[in-house]
């Protein structure tokens, strides 16, 4: 991961961005809305902890034949992504509420999704939706040596078959988390001195990280262990199908706004710096998808709005549908590209395209 600065153009001749945002602050002002949530993500919310806390429930509690186990354990894997999705997300932007300790509340069930909150705020808050799509800065077009998400990344003959093998791997996401990840990160960020706010302790962070992974293992393997006269084995395939699951959906989600052939992989200069405004750089780098379907929009948490939401990340998911008529027309009229698929089916297909793409060898080695 390169650490040398990248400064973005703060020349905006367009005023775009000046433009754009005094709509979208006008739009609230006008209707009486806070940008946070409202009862339908407070409703959401419920939902989505049913659907990943209840199975757990009914497990532990029932004596269940091992398919019904099995049924519920997907589900689990399903609220899981949920809940990651539409309320640790904007809990973790501060856009679930207008107050802290809320945010701070939602935000924090990163913790039994098996995450840790000061790692996703650096990958995601600070390295993702600053540098979007930058190769060495972005962490989410790092997949190692396995995969190839970026033209500018080592090309390697496997990668060659990477749009058949990815699928596969992406189920491992949160499985990471749990086990390796959340350390590896920790390690790296610390030393780097990277946080999103004020640099925490490193004794009480990784104090906190120890304590919440033993935590997190008690409630979903020990605990199970001890309750259940189920063979351990089979709890741990449980917890692995239960990761893998929400794994799949997390990546799938995350892969088809920026690793398409619509999104682009600008890289700064020699000096550092970048041809376009931060804002407008959010416009070439980032892509919608499926915004017309409704079971898309409620379950992915707005995530296939991520033009509103890279632009406008302080805003709460469930006020997407409506401003992204504002940011469309905006980007329009400014001449500026709005990058989208209609469907979810059309942005799958463009982004296993692309990994075959990105997996031919390259005639000239970035």
């Amino acid at each position: 991961m390169n650490t040398e600065t990248v400064r973005f153009s703060r020349k905006d001749s367009t005023q775009f961005f000046k433009t754009l945002n005094k709509r979208v602050n006008d739009y609230f002002k006008e209707n009486k809305i806070k940008k946070t949530g409202d009862w339908r993500l407070h409703l959401k919310t419920a939902v989505m902890f049913a659907l990943f806390l209840a199975p757990y429930f009914l497990i532990l509690t029932l004596n269940l034949p091992n398919w019904a186990n099995l049924l519920l354990t997907i589900l689990i894997g399903i609220g899981m992504a949920g809940v990651g999705m539409n309320v640790m997300h904007d809990g973790n932007h501060g856009s679930y509420s207008n107050k802290k300790w809320v945010n701070k509340i939602m935000g924090g069930s990163i913790y039994i999704l098996a995450g840790n909150v000061f790692n996703w705020q650096v990958q995601h808050n600070v390295l993702h939706h600053t540098y979007t799509n930058i190769h060495e800065h972005d962490e989410d077009l790092e997949a190692g040596r396995i995969l190839r998400f970026s033209k500018h990344a080592e090309w390697r003959k496997h990668h060659k078959f990477q749009h058949f093998y990815s699928v596969f791997l992406y189920g491992l996401l949160t499985f990471n988390w749990a086990i390796t990840t959340d350390f590896q990160q920790m390690y790296r960020y610390t030393k780097r001195k990277l946080s999103y706010g004020e640099l925490p302790n490193p004794f009480v962070n990784w104090s906190k990280l120890v304590i919440t992974k033993i935590i997190y293992l008690t409630i979903w393997i020990v605990l199970p262990m001890l309750i259940l006269s189920i063979a351990w084995w089979k709890i741990l395939i449980g917890f692995f199908i239960m990761h893998y699951v929400a794994g799949v959906i997390l990546s799938v989600t995350f892969q088809l706004a920026h690793v398409v052939d619509q999104a682009e992989t600008p890289l700064p200069d020699e000096n550092g710096n970048m041809k376009n405004t931060w804002a407008i750089h959010q416009l070439f780098t980032t892509v919608n998808f499926g915004t017309k379907n409704k079971i898309v929009n409620w379950f992915t948490g707005g995530l296939n709005h991520q033009v509103e939401h890279h632009i406008f990340p302080n805003i709460s998911h469930v006020h997407y549908t409506k401003i992204a008529k504002i940011v469309k027309e905006t980007a329009k009229e400014f001449n500026l590209p709005y990058n989208e698929y209609k469907t979810t089916r059309k942005a799958i297909i463009s982004h296993f395209s692309h990994l075959k793409e990105l997996g031919k060898k390259p005639a000239v080695q970035y």
